[in-house]
């Protein structure tokens, strides 16, 4: 069956609701919304999104074990016929930051990849996470995608300032190497696949300065989909918000569909 599938990084579910997510949920078009940094419990989370899912939304969300920290879920129209919460590490089983779920012909995940910074204890775990992440999705098949905050900017096309950010965390050669190793794997950035060779789309501008203004963006939110999805993926947007004070995350949406 066809979905339309949306990731946003909410940066902080209860935050978001106050500032407009929920007036989002209402119109959008999204069969399915993947979220990632909630910030926040299972009960908290719920009680956020409450009206939206008194209006019908179902929620799969898996709370972070560090308060404040990750958090991520599934947002459907119809109720999954099966919720996982991690993907079988013993490390990050409870870290909040992998769900997946099935809905009859798919399964779709939700993931939010550590920001890490360079030569630091955050920067080794973000590893230990990328390590253990990429053996479990290198085991997947079938129609399967997984979309998120994956906080790396794969290529020199998904950071306006490359130059400038060879040595951060996000856009280093360790990071998009990884990436690199999963497309190899038989992964499709869905995204890039139906927008080559521009400058982004990004989907994350700093608070600080005018980087929203000026769209001095990075593309770290996106879909990598097995080929019996990602043959399927008609039409990718990142849904920018309008203007600096329309914005209810750091992050936009970014929406695909599929036939």
């Amino acid at each position: 069956m066809p979905y339309i599938i949306s990731s946003v990084n909410v940066n902080g579910v209860r935050a978001a609701t106050g500032k407009g997510m929920l007036e989002w949920l209402a119109v959008t078009e999204a069969d399915i919304v993947c979220v990632q940094e909630t910030r926040a419990t299972d009960e908290q989370t719920r009680a956020a999104l409450a009206p939206a899912l008194e209006n019908g939304w179902y929620l799969a969300h898996a709370e972070p074990e560090s308060k404040g920290r990750a958090g991520v879920g599934i947002l459907s129209r119809r109720e999954p016929t099966r919720v996982r919460i991690g993907f079988g590490s013993t490390e990050f089983g409870a870290s909040g930051r992998y769900i997946e779920a099935d809905f009859d012909d798919a399964t779709v995940a939700s993931v939010y990849v550590h920001s890490g910074e360079e030569n630091t204890p955050r920067q080794d775990e973000k590893y230990r996470f990328m390590a253990e992440f990429g053996q479990y999705l290198k085991g997947r098949t079938g129609a399967y995608v997984v979309s998120g905050d994956w906080n790396i900017a794969p290529t020199e096309l998904d950071l306006k300032n490359w130059k400038g950010n060879l040595k951060s965390a996000g856009f280093l050669p360790e990071e998009r190497a990884w990436i690199k190793e999963l497309l190899a794997a038989g992964y499709t950035d869905v995204v890039r696949q139906l927008h080559p060779g521009v400058d982004g789309p990004y989907s994350w501008w700093s608070y600080r300065g005018r980087a929203f203004d000026n769209d001095s963006g990075w593309r770290i939110d996106y879909h990598l989909a097995l080929s019996d999805l990602a043959e399927r993926a008609k039409q990718a947007v990142v849904e920018r918000a309008a203007a600096y004070d329309q914005r209810w995350s750091d992050h936009a949406p970014v929406t695909v569909q599929y036939r």
